[in-house]
């Protein structure tokens, strides 16, 4: 049973979705060399549309961000054009669209922005290749001084308000998944010994610097975050970093954000020392709006969803090989499998 799934859900007083299907943020390397958005871009989000909110593929704030060839960026003119025509088409088409803000952190690469230091919370390198270019090694990154800090927090708010100037009807702020904001929250990577390490207070500070930001440049009722508590994606696990979390989540909560949305590639994965699931550990602290991913099905999510388990659920790969997925589990038809659908045809 999906029913769950088609009932409108109020973000805020700002926005209300159609349903409850999120389309997840799917990495997809489709700009052109200058990170615009592309005609191929505009045509893949118009056609998933009737999702309640997609939300955009990964976005670089600024040049030094960029950790995988072709990603979109909005920090010039000609990418924020570019943008508009994509949430002009989702528009259009009825839909609504959240930019995902995005600086990769220590999986940066010096290749795409002609040289210069990669940032991170620590001087700590990951192991490994950039995908689709394999030939290019990460590089050590360079612990981020405090004015570049600060500089970071800046940045993310500038890109949140190009977000809007492009017509987006907010952002989620990147969080997750081994990228910067996440390399300051976990002790494998986060050697730092001043004001953003060593505490959970410290480690939580330019995460929260980055929210306040936003959501001082564009509300807090645009204003989104995606969070991985749990260290899985470029990142050894560490008990430690519960206490993290303990002390991150409820500060969020305070800011009121339109969402919090989990950040796993499959959410039936435990973790010991958050005491099962990630979504579960975050419903247990968390009281706003929870986005749940990883894995879900219509009806394992909707299943989820009435359980209590989070309140809207976001798809990923199933969106990619079927552009009408809300209509076909509305109309209970059968699904395209990623797996069986050639890349080339995925647009």
């Amino acid at each position: 049973m999906t029913a769950s799934l088609f009932t409108p859900y109020k973000l805020n007083d700002t926005l209300t979705l159609s349903n409850k299907i999120l389309m997840a943020p799917l990495t997809r390397c489709m700009a052109d060399d200058d990170l615009v958005p592309t005609q191929k871009m505009v045509d893949y989000y118009a056609r998933r549309a009737e999702a309640g909110l997609i939300i955009s593929e990964a976005t670089i704030i600024r040049p030094d961000g960029q950790g995988y060839p072709n990603t979109p960026g909005l920090f010039t003119p000609a990418q924020i054009n570019g943008w508009q025509k994509v949430t002009d088409a989702v528009h259009q088409n009825g839909g609504k669209i959240f930019a995902q803000l995005w600086h990769t952190g220590r999986v940066a690469h010096s290749h795409f922005f002609g040289g210069g230091d990669v940032l991170s919370s620590s001087a700590q390198a990951v192991e490994g290749t950039v995908p689709r270019m394999r030939e290019l090694v990460y590089q050590t990154p360079k612990a981020a001084s405090l004015d570049e800090i600060k500089q970071l927090v800046v940045d993310y708010a500038q890109a949140a308000k190009n977000a809007i100037d492009a017509g987006f009807d907010g952002v989620e702020i990147h969080g997750a998944n081994g990228y910067l904001i996440d390399q300051f929250l976990h002790h494998d990577n986060n050697r730092r010994e001043d004001e953003y390490g060593q505490t959970p207070e410290n480690m939580s500070r330019f995460a929260l610097e980055v929210v306040d930001a936003v959501v001082a440049r564009i509300g807090a009722d645009r204003t989104a975050l995606r969070l991985s508590p749990a260290a899985y994606f470029n990142m050894a696990a560490d008990p430690r970093d519960r206490a993290v979390f303990d002390y991150l989540l409820p500060e969020v909560a305070k800011r009121n954000l339109a969402f919090l949305h989990g950040g796993i590639f499959d959410d039936s994965m435990q973790f010991d020392y958050l005491g099962g699931s990630i979504s579960a550990y975050m419903r247990s602290i968390y009281t706003g709006t929870l986005v749940g991913v990883g894995s879900y099905t219509a009806e394992t999510g909707s299943a989820a969803i009435n359980d209590n388990k989070f309140d809207l659920l976001a798809i990923g790969r199933p969106f990619i090989a079927n552009p009408d997925y809300v209509a076909k589990v509305r109309d209970g038809a059968e699904l395209t499998t990623y797996a069986d659908t050639m890349l080339t045809e995925l647009f």
